[in-house]
């Protein structure tokens, strides 16, 4: 069965700027072959908007939630449409 793809805006708070969030993230997002970015807000929160498999987007936030400098308060999650040219997973600055 091929896994469908999804895509979701996710803005994360708590310890997320300054920790290698970002880093971290797009080390994730090419491990799961997930396309997307991450972005640092000027309100200390992080948006991160991935598309790929849900099992590998599950894997990807739980990779970011285990990590130890990255302390994750909350994640607003919202399923938003695919991008179906998206390559690639980028740090946007």
């Amino acid at each position: 069965m091929v896994n469908q793809l999804v895509r979701y805006r996710m803005v994360f708070t708590g310890r997320v700027q300054g920790v290698g969030f970002r880093y971290t993230a797009n080390n994730a997002a090419n491990q799961y072959h997930l396309t997307g970015y991450v972005k640092n807000e000027y309100d200390g929160s992080v948006t991160v908007e991935v598309q790929g498999a849900e099992e590998a987007i599950y894997l990807f936030i739980k990779s970011l939630a285990s990590d130890r400098y990255i302390g994750i308060d909350d994640v607003q999650k919202q399923q938003i449409p695919i991008e179906a040219d998206e390559r690639g997973f980028i740090v946007q600055y």
